[in-house]
Parts: C-alpha cells; sequence; structure tokens
C-alpha cells in the first residue's frame, strides 16, 4: 500500500463528513478499502496539510472520544453544533454521519 494514496483517500474522504457530523476513524479506514487501518487514518490527519482545510476535527473515536492533547476540537465540534455528552465524548447515535448514500455505497 502507497502511504500517500492511502493518506489521498482519507482526506478526501473525510472532506466528505457533513457540517454537524462526525464519522470514526474506523469508518473512515473501512471507506477507504483498508478496515484494520485505524490508527493509519489518524496518523494521516495528523500530517495533513494545512492548506488542504480537511475538516479533521469532524473524526473521533469509536467511543466518541475526542483526540488526546487538541484542545481546539470541542470548540470546532461545538461552532458546528455538535456538542459533547457529560462524559466529554460526542454523541454517536446522534451526530454520527450516515455515509451510506456516499458515492454510490
Amino acid at each position: 500500500m502507497n502511504r500517500k494514496e492511502f493518506s489521498d483517500k482519507v482526506y478526501a474522504i473525510v472532506l466528505d463528513i457533513p457540517l454537524g457530523s462526525v464519522a470514526t476513524y474506523g469508518m473512515i479506514a473501512f471507506l477507504s478499502g483498508y478496515p484494520q487501518r485505524s490508527r493509519m487514518v489518524g496518523q494521516a490527519l495528523h500530517h495533513a496539510p494545512d492548506f488542504l482545510c480537511i475538516p479533521c476535527h469532524r473524526v473521533v473515536n469509536c467511543q466518541g472520544r475526542l483526540t488526546p492533547g487538541w484542545a481546539d476540537q470541542k470548540q470546532l465540534l461545538s461552532n458546528e453544533g455538535i456538542h459533547l455528552k457529560e462524559n466529554g465524548c460526542v454523541d454517536l447515535k446522534k451526530y454520527l454521519w450516515n455515509f451510506a448514500f456516499r458515492g454510490g455505497l
């Protein structure tokens, strides 16, 4: 697998996440064709060039937890109308992206 190709797929998928929705690293890995590569999704997003304006803040873990050490993520999500539960996690039942219609899937 070519790392740049994988990263480009990840970026394209994350750009499709609609405003006010979130996706998980695992969902992005699945949609990229590599369902066991959720950690690589995180690495790709961590290294995303700023000029691409990838909405990385819309990607959370499978429990809705935010990225550790990224204080701005909570505010960015709040700005889009995504409010966290009392435990600090995104309510995936409410905000999880329904990707079923993405690209004819």
